[in-house]
């Protein structure tokens, strides 16, 4: 497709409605709900989380793998 600049602004708007369209379908819950369920997703998946308990050295495929000597 064209680059937004170089559309008109009526094609901009049709390419919005769209979008609209496509987002009106969207199932609708409240935050209050789901919130709580991310939640406790998160919580219990925290123990996987290698962000939260790091990665073992031997499983780490970005460790250094030798160093340099500057002599």
């Amino acid at each position: 497709g064209k680059m937004a600049q170089d559309m008109t602004e009526k094609e901009l708007l049709k390419m919005e409605l769209d979008q609209l369209k496509k987002e009106v379908k969207n199932e609708r819950q409240m935050v209050s709900k789901t919130g709580k369920e991310i939640k406790e997703y998160i919580e219990s998946m925290s123990g996987e989380d290698p962000l939260l308990k790091g990665v073992p050295e031997d499983k780490n495929p970005f460790k250094e793998k030798g160093g340099c000597t500057i002599s």
